[in-house]
């Protein structure tokens, strides 16, 4: 008899929501994370702290495609890369589901459809407790239900934003948002709008992360385990090779093992791929699910661009997340291809921009650095990333990470560039001053930045061309499943972790099935 009936090794978007989907069936669930819980301290809302120290990236050391080292801003803690995002929780387009073609190539249809996603997205929002307002976003999919929760109200430099961009002819949206706030009672709210959100821990559990909505909740079912700083190391299989027998992890300095008869790997895109590389045997030489060779291959990670505009007036937003654009998402009158999303990024402040030579060399000999953080409004634009299949993920002989990655579908991104600063004048902000903000990437190297990965695991009917069938469950062994960002075919241009929970409920239902 195994150990567990289910084991998911990974607990962020993916791994922790499919954990509290599956807590209520009284199955025996073990999780396992290879890091700690983040320590709750005055360190969490420090800027010096988070973004110049980088106190909380992990010491992985990856190689790129020449060999080189680079540390990747990755964060191992229970609720993984949500610990630490921006909670915008945006549905893929109907679109996105479907080809679509780009200058450079094209995005590939999934082998499932928005409307089998939809229910899921309806229930993952309500689950991640989402604030939103239906009706204002032109691209927005169908949905089932509305947000369960009203959206978070512009501040005013942001409300005269919205305003000016409505009077521009375009179609300015609430964004959702996945923090805890209470705009009817802020006296009892658990959040409090302040301006270390973005890129921040939460010392007060108000951000609707995979830990607070997804394995705290699990936890509170007797059936379910959690081992923290209990990375997998490989996964063993039977002598045919047709399941997975035994997860080896590392504890206490010695290695053990468990057994489950249903393993679900969730440990993002990198980590999955790598995981399964790892554990090739003699019936899988190239890997667990990789008779394909695509496992780690069609590596993704959005075309985003950080940008800082200064405003003629001083902007005293705090909490500035809260609006979106998308009329450019699926292209233009001048554009046919889409160019992708443009909102929000956290307020930007003074200490972030040590290091930042833009924003050195071309505004401080006009403006202090105190100044260009009182007029600075913050733009965060995303563009799809194509799947390209030597954009891949592969082992260094330590065992390591090699990303080898080259960016695609550039000219899109420029176009969305371009789009947004020819605007600039008609938003009250200065059509001149629009600088590279780079505090997501501490490192000079492009693919150090990976919050938004994907792809590697991909999804799909033919086994000679994917990983996962589309409900997730490998083509070449019955009980291992991959469920996180890596079963991506298509990265779109929003923000991926909301499409991950919803899959992660969607997989969840057939598993309740399954087991």
């Amino acid at each position: 008899m195994s150990d567990y009936d289910v084991i998911i090794i990974g607990t962020g978007a993916g791994g922790g929501t499919l954990a509290r989907h599956l807590a209520p069936s009284g199955k025996r669930i073990l999780l396992l994370e290879r890091g700690g819980w983040l320590a709750r301290e005055p360190q969490n809302w420090s800027t010096a702290d988070v973004f110049i120290d980088g106190r909380y990236i992990s010491p992985d050391t990856w190689y790129d495609a020449k060999g080189k080292t680079f540390q990747p801003q990755v964060h191992y803690f229970v609720g993984g890369a949500t610990k630490l995002y921006g909670a915008a929780l945006y549905r893929l387009r109907e679109k996105d589901f479907e080809e679509l073609k780009y200058p450079d190539g094209v995005s590939p249809a999934w082998p499932i459809g928005y409307s089998d996603m939809e229910p899921y997205y309806t229930l993952a929002e309500q689950l991640y407790q989402v604030r939103g307002a239906r009706g204002e976003d032109p691209t927005e999919p169908p949905s089932s239900a509305p947000y369960p929760f009203a959206a978070l109200p512009h501040e005013p430099r942001i409300q005269q934003l919205s305003d000016d961009l409505a009077a521009a002819g375009l179609h300015p949206f609430h964004a959702p948002c996945g923090v805890l706030r209470d705009e009817d009672a802020p006296q009892f709210s658990v959040c409090v709008r302040c301006g270390n959100c973005d890129g921040f821990p939460c010392p007060l559990h108000a951000k609707a992360d995979a830990e607070v909505m997804g394995v705290r909740p699990a936890l509170e079912w007797p059936n379910v385990t959690l081992l923290t700083d209990a990375p997998a190391v490989r996964l063993n299989t039977n002598p045919e090779g047709t399941s997975v027998t035994e997860v080896v992890i590392e504890r206490d300095g010695s290695t053990e093992t468990v057994t489950g008869d249903v393993v679900v790997v969730s440990c993002g895109a990198a980590n999955s791929a790598k995981l399964l590389l790892a554990s090739a045997n003699d019936k899988h030489p190239k890997g667990l699910a990789n008779g394909s060779d695509q496992v780690g291959r069609n590596y993704m990670f959005h075309y985003s661009q950080a940008v800082l505009a200064l405003s003629k007036e001083p902007n005293p937003t705090v909490f500035q997340k809260t609006l979106g654009v998308n009329d450019f998402y699926f292209g233009d009158d001048e554009y046919d291809y889409p160019m992708g999303n443009i909102q929000m990024v956290g307020k930007s402040q003074a200490e972030m921009y040590k290091g930042e030579k833009p924003i050195e060399t071309k505004l401080a000999p006009t403006f202090a650095l105190k100044d260009i953080a009182t007029h600075a409004v913050d733009f965060w634009l995303s563009t799809e990333d194509l799947p390209l299949p030597e954009n891949r993920v592969t082992l260094e002989k330590d065992g390591n990470v090699r990303l080898a990655y080259e960016p695609s579908n550039e000219e899109s991104g420029k176009r969305l560039y371009h789009k947004l600063k020819s605007m600039l004048g008609h938003l009250g902000l200065h059509p001149d001053h629009l600088i590279p903000r780079n505090a997501y990437l501490k490192t000079t190297i492009p693919v150090a930045g990976v919050a938004h990965q994907a792809g590697t695991c991909r999804m799909g009917s033919y086994p000679a061309t994917s990983v996962v069938d589309p409900n997730c469950k490998s083509h070449e062994l019955d009980n291992l499943y991959v469920v996180d960002t890596s079963v991506f075919p298509s990265i779109g241009a929003v923000n991926p972790a909301l499409t991950a929970m919803a899959n992660a409920l969607r997989v969840g239902d057939h598993l309740l099935e399954r087991v």
